[in-house]
């Protein structure tokens, strides 16, 4: 972030865009950065609190379509929240959290405003898969609540966290919702299989959902795990109902992600369903 930028454009107090030392057009963030600030003015990085490149001509028409419809209190405060999230993290955040995040709280106090409460069926399961980004993501409606003095729902962590998730993935949001989605269906196959309920709540359930997380990290980083042949051998007889369910669940996981999935994570897999039973 060193160096100078011209202003191309201010787009309101604390947003302009700018060109850094190679013509590039970048986004500047900081308070009070653009006021009383004309094209062609210098902005020196001491100013700037935040600061992203527009990737395409998309992208920079979306942001600056997001920065006409949302009031600057509420735009700022969600700019401070961008910081938070980076400050938390040791990874670097798609830049594109700017538009899908900020869109969505703005959609989010819209709906609020409105009277209209939408919950997140998904809100346990993104607890227990991505915890770390929950708990980010639980700090940051804290703030944008204190801050505009608004009462965002605990719903709303939830979908943080998938927007946290998604940019420090670098994977859309969708594909982080379909792989909710994969695991809502892979514990229902679970529950019906071994004929018991999970509290979701529960310790039980956490671990269930983290071992299933560990395992889908697997397969999409193509990593593998040691097997021990005679271990196989004694489990497959020992306890042949949550064998046979462990590979019916990995089946399911290499359709999903089209992905070759090592034997030794159905038997893994299968260790943790008879520790199910035993509860």
């Amino acid at each position: 972030m060193r160096g100078t930028y011209t202003i191309k454009k201010v787009l309101n107090n604390n947003v302009v865009i700018a060109l850094n030392s190679i013509e590039e057009e970048v986004i500047l963030i900081g308070k009070g950065i653009g006021f009383g600030k004309k094209p062609g003015n210098e902005i020196t990085h001491q100013s700037i609190d935040q600061l992203f490149q527009l990737v395409n001509e998309q992208q920079q028409e979306e942001y600056k379509q997001l920065l006409l419809q949302i009031d600057e209190s509420i735009m700022e405060t969600i700019n401070d929240a961008i910081v938070l999230i980076s400050n938390r993290l040791d990874q670097k955040l798609n830049e594109r959290i700017h538009i899908a995040l900020t869109d969505h709280i703005a959609f989010a106090i819209r709906r609020l405003e409105q009277g209209i409460i939408i919950t997140n069926p998904f809100l346990n399961e993104t607890k227990s898969m991505y915890p770390n980004e929950y708990q980010i993501a639980e700090q940051v409606v804290t703030f944008i609540n204190k801050h505009l003095d608004i009462s965002l729902p605990k719903d709303e962590v939830g979908f943080v966290t998938l927007h946290i998730h998604s940019a420090l993935e670098n994977k859309p949001l969708s594909e982080i919702q379909d792989d909710t989605k994969l695991f809502l269906k892979l514990i229902d196959l679970i529950e019906t299989g071994l004929k018991i309920q999970i509290e979701k709540n529960s310790l039980q359930y956490s671990r269930l959902v983290t071992h299933l997380r560990h395992v889908l990290d697997r397969v999409i980083h193509q990593e593998t795990v040691e097997l021990n042949e005679q271990f196989v051998k004694l489990l497959k007889q020992e306890y042949p109902v949550c064998y046979n369910l462990a590979w019916k669940l990995i089946k399911i996981i290499q359709a999903h992600y089209q992905l070759q999935v090592a034997d030794a994570e159905a038997v893994y897999l299968a260790m943790h369903l008879q520790r199910l039973t035993q509860k």
